[in-house]
This record gives structure tokens, C-alpha cells and sequence, in this order.
């Protein structure tokens, strides 16, 4: 058996984390791989933190492309192979002509969730503007979708299997920049780097909006480091590339804002 309260010692999403250790656990007694549903990034962030203190099980993390956001984990013995390929994954094409009736990531969302599937059983979705949109899924819901996804606001749709090498991903927009702060706190490298006054960017870390390494971080004076990933609703992520003290003993911080 693991140690499943010491895991779950301060960890923040707690009931994910202990579905997780019961199929951990089951892995482990079984000899077989298995599969979590799709998981969000703060908890797939949590999961890896976990995990990696065991030596008894082994995790592979996958949704389908590189930076998809939401993905499965296949859960293992550390004794036995195991590859992204064995993650169990389809995409689906929803076409439909969106050209005079624009649909939206919730959009398309809320079409499949109307089916009555639930969100745990679906991964990303890439919207592809007036030609619909590309979804993943777990496979046993791919027939399930093809027959009932049927439309997507007031557009017919047609929902069909495809290949995953099929997916029609973009590269995010990226922007460089460099700030000179007087010091690493949140608030003050995350308002250079979004583009937005420090009071501003004090008001979205009090309502609990930004999180660092997909942790909730409510403290303005938090200290950054190199690596750190900040992400904030609907505006992006930024990371936190070399720090370089100045002569004024000031800190010039390489920012990278994907948008």
C-alpha cells in the first residue's frame, strides 16, 4: 500500500490526487497499466510533485500533442514498459460551416457536455474558426459522440474519428522581453510581463487568478525564480527565463509571454 496520507499532505487538489493513488494502487497489485480520465494542468502539476517521492510506480503523461493542456496519465510498476503510445486517445473532427455563426471553445464544449457526457472524458479542443473544430477524447466515447454530436450552436455538425497525426495544432504566439525590477516579487515581474499596473495585477493575485507552477498563489510578494511559469485567465502564461543582477543591485529578468 502507499502512503496515501503523507501524499496527501497539503496538496490542493485532493480528491484528484486520491483517485489517482487508488489507481496507483490498483497498478501496482495488477501488474497492468492504467489510465486516469483527462486532468487540468494544476493537477497534472501536483500529480507529477507526488509521485515522483515513490520508486514503486511510474507515471506517462499525455493529451494527444506536446502542449496540450489537458491529458491522461498511464500509471504503471516501474518494472514494466511504458510510452505515450500506450495512452489511450481519439480525435474527433466536428465539421460544420460556423461562417455566419462564429462558435467558441465553450461553444463546443458545451455541445459535447449536452450530449451528457462529462468533462473528465474529454481533453482539448482545438477550434478551427469556421470550419468547427478538433477534439480529444477517451475512445470508448468516439461512436458515442459521432452519433449524438450533432450540432453546435445553430450549425449542423458532422463528428467523424480521426488520426491523431491529423490534428491541426498551432504554434503559440510567443513575445521576449526584459524587465529591470527592484526586486522578484510576483506582483511586480508579472505586471512587466502581461503589460498591466501593479495594482492591477495586486487585485488578480488577491481574487486567486494567477497561479505560479498551476499553484494558487495569493501573496503579491512572493519570490520568483528562473523557470517559474505564471498563468492567468484568459490572458496567457509567461516564464521566467535568466535573472542577472545589475551593478545598481537591481535584477534584469528575461520574460517569455505566450499568448
Amino acid at each position: 500500500m502507499l502512503p496515501r496520507e503523507e501524499l496527501l499532505k497539503g496538496v490542493e487538489n485532493r480528491d484528484s490526487i486520491a483517485r489517482v493513488i487508488d489507481q496507483a494502487e490498483l497498478a501496482i497489485k495488477t501488474w497492468e497499466v492504467v489510465f486516469t480520465d483527462f486532468l487540468s494542468p494544476p493537477e497534472l502539476a501536483e500529480i507529477q510533485q507526488v509521485f515522483s517521492r515513490l520508486v514503486e510506480v511510474q507515471l506517462v503523461v499525455w493529451g494527444g500533442y506536446p502542449q496540450a493542456e489537458r491529458k491522461r496519465v498511464a500509471i504503471a510498476r516501474s518494472e514494466i514498459p511504458l510510452d505515450q503510445s500506450q495512452v489511450a486517445l481519439t480525435a474527433l473532427d466536428v465539421a460544420g460551416n460556423f461562417l455566419f455563426d462564429t462558435a467558441t471553445h465553450r461553444d463546443f464544449l458545451g455541445a459535447m457536455l449536452g450530449t451528457g457526457i462529462v468533462r473528465e472524458k474529454t481533453g482539448d479542443i482545438i477550434v478551427l474558426g469556421e470550419r468547427g473544430a478538433q477534439v480529444i477524447v477517451v475512445p470508448e466515447l468516439a461512436e458515442f459522440l459521432e452519433m449524438n454530436l450533432k450540432q453546435v450552436r445553430s450549425v449542423p455538425v458532422k463528428t467523424q474519428p480521426i488520426d491523431l497525426s491529423e490534428l491541426k495544432v498551432r504554434e503559440p504566439k510567443k513575445k521576449e522581453l526584459t524587465t529591470v525590477e527592484a526586486s522578484l516579487r510576483l506582483d511586480a515581474i508579472a505586471s512587466a510581463g502581461f503589460g498591466m499596473s501593479r495594482s492591477k495585477m495586486v487585485e488578480l493575485i488577491d481574487s486567486g487568478d494567477v497561479r505560479v507552477n498551476w499553484k494558487e498563489i495569493t501573496q503579491a510578494s512572493s519570490q520568483l525564480k528562473t523557470g517559474d511559469l505564471i498563468a492567468i485567465r484568459s490572458k496567457g502564461r509567461l516564464e521566467v527565463g535568466e535573472i542577472a543582477v545589475t551593478k545598481k543591485d537591481r535584477y534584469r529578468v528575461q520574460l517569455t509571454r505566450y499568448m
